[in-house]
C-alpha cells in the first residue's frame, strides 16, 4: 500500500513567509506523530502565492491552468490537509478563500484537516473560530480540535511549540483512526499495487 499523502496548503504572500513556516512546522509535527504510530506519509506543498493569477483567472473563466488543476488534485486526493493562512482584518486572506472557492463542493468532505493562521498580534487569534472553522465546517472537512494561531511574539516561545505538537498529534491520530480514503489502485500503472499482465501470467 502506498503511503498516505498530506496536502500542506499555505497562503503566505511574502518570501520568506511566516505562514509557510507555520505550515511546515505543522507538517513536521504530524509526520513525527505518525511515525510514533509506526506509519509514514508523504507531504506535498501547495503554495498558493505563485497560483494567485491562475486562481483569479479560473474564477472568471472556469478553466483552470495545468498548475492550478494539479494543485486542486493534490488537495482533493489527499488523506489529510494542513491549511494555513495569514490574517487580514480578522479573517483569512482573499487568496486562501479563493483557492477553496474553486474546489467543487463536497470534494473535501470527511478529509482530516488541521488549521493554522498567522497574524501581527494576538488580538487576531479569534480568526480560528470566527472564520477558519466555519469555512471548513461548510466544506464538511473533519477538523481537529486544536487550531494554531501564531502572532509575531509567539515565534520562539515554548507555548507555540506545544500547540503545534498537539495539533500535529491530533491530525495523526485522526488519520490513523479513519479508514484510508483511497486505497491503492491495482489498475493504475503509477501505483505500487499495479500488477502487469505479464505478472498475472507469471512471466515477470
Amino acid at each position: 500500500m502506498t503511503n498516505a499523502r498530506i496536502a500542506v496548503v499555505s497562503a503566505g504572500l511574502g518570501e520568506p513567509s511566516s505562514t509557510k513556516l507555520l505550515a511546515d512546522r505543522l507538517r513536521d509535527a504530524t509526520l513525527a506523530a505518525l511515525a510514533a504510530h509506526g506509519q509514514h506519509a508523504e507531504a506535498v506543498d501547495v503554495t498558493l502565492r505563485p497560483l494567485a493569477q491562475d486562481i483569479a483567472s479560473h474564477m472568471l473563466t472556469h478553466n483552470p491552468s495545468d498548475a492550478l488543476a494539479a494543485a486542486i488534485k493534490e488537495v482533493v486526493d489527499a488523506e489529510a490537509i494542513i491549511a494555513v493562512t495569514p490574517t487580514f482584518t480578522m479573517s483569512y486572506s482573499g487568496l486562501f478563500k479563493s483557492f477553496f472557492d474553486v474546489i467543487e463542493e463536497g470534494q473535501l468532505a470527511s478529509i482530516p484537516t488541521a488549521l493554522g493562521a498567522t497574524g501581527g498580534t494576538a488580538r487576531h487569534s479569534m480568526v480560528m473560530d470566527t472564520a477558519m472553522r466555519p469555512l471548513f465546517a461548510y466544506l464538511k472537512a473533519q477538523v481537529v480540535p486544536t487550531g494554531v494561531f501564531a502572532a509575531a511574539e509567539d515565534w520562539g516561545a515554548v507555548g507555540l511549540d506545544r500547540r503545534i505538537a498537539r495539533e500535529g498529534k491530533e491530525l495523526a491520530d485522526l488519520m490513523v483512526a479513519l479508514p484510508r480514503r483511497r486505497e491503492a489502485d491495482p489498475f493504475d500503472e503509477s501505483s505500487e499495487a499495479f500488477v502487469s499482465f505479464e505478472q498475472m501470467l507469471g512471466h515477470a
